[in-house]
């Protein structure tokens, strides 16, 4: 399988626990979009009886049929924003949000082809990124503030601590398999994996995932070095007395 792409609903609970609660792994030949993943997932775990207060996702999901898709399932969402979607203040002229002056506490907008939502603006690395919220009963968008937009944006956030640890923890882009089935296998077993971090982390059975990992590798390399050194003084150096000429 080439370009793999791993699509992951993440979960995070009033307790601040979070999983990972449903993925696909994209392919092309499904005929589906990204996002027509997205909905498939989002449909299911809701049938499942899962109850969701928001609903995150980055640009790429922002289109106005997902935000619709929400909506209709009578969720709040958080979802970021290309610096070139339109919105309109009175919802007669229509600006980039990338030119609007917009408060801390963020602006009341109308999006195109959507609706009411509040917009705010965050800093990465001097970029600025963008974010609508939307909430099932748009007369409480006025008393959003900016620490309950926070809130909700620290979750969201979670889900690029996940891609983080699978990469560099539980190893999914490091398999030596070949064909569908066992890279599918390989993901699987990543996955549930992580999970078990995360439940072991919400036990306090460790402080992080990453602090696991670094523990593991020293009591590796110090088996290694306790196990090689024997009877191998031989190879300790060794050197002359200085002789003054």
């Amino acid at each position: 399988m080439k370009d793999i792409s791993l699509i992951t609903l993440y979960y995070t609970d009033v307790a601040g626990n979070h999983f990972p609660v449903s993925y696909r792994v994209y392919d092309k030949e499904d005929g589906k979009t990204k996002s027509d993943y997205f909905l498939d997932m989002l449909a299911e775990v809701l049938a499942w009886g899962l109850k969701l207060a928001f609903v995150t996702g980055d640009s790429w999901y922002c289109s106005i049929e997902n935000l619709e898709t929400i909506k209709n399932h009578g969720l709040g969402l958080l979802f970021a924003l290309e610096s070139n979607r339109l919105v309109s203040i009175e919802k007669t002229q229509w600006s980039q949000v990338q030119k609007l002056e917009i408060p801390d506490e963020g602006l009341e907008v109308w999006l195109r082809d959507f609706g009411q939502v509040k917009l705010f603006r965050t800093w990465l690395r001097d970029e600025p990124r963008h974010y609508v919220v939307h909430l099932v009963d748009v007369t409480q968008l006025s008393s959003f503030s900016r620490k309950s937009f926070c809130e909700i944006h620290d979750q969201h956030w979670k889900i690029e601590q996940y891609h983080r640890v699978i990469k560099q923890v539980c190893n999914i882009e490091h398999f030596q398999v070949l064909g569908k089935a066992p890279v599918l296998n390989h993901i699987f077993m990543v996955v549930c994996g992580y999970v078990h971090l995360q439940k072991l982390c919400a036990l306090d059975v460790i402080s992080r995932c990453y602090k696991l990992q670094h523990d593991l590798f020293l009591e590796v390399i110090a088996s290694f070095i306790h196990e090689f050194v024997v009877d191998k003084n031989h190879l300790n150096p060794e050197f002359s007395n200085a002789v003054n000429a």
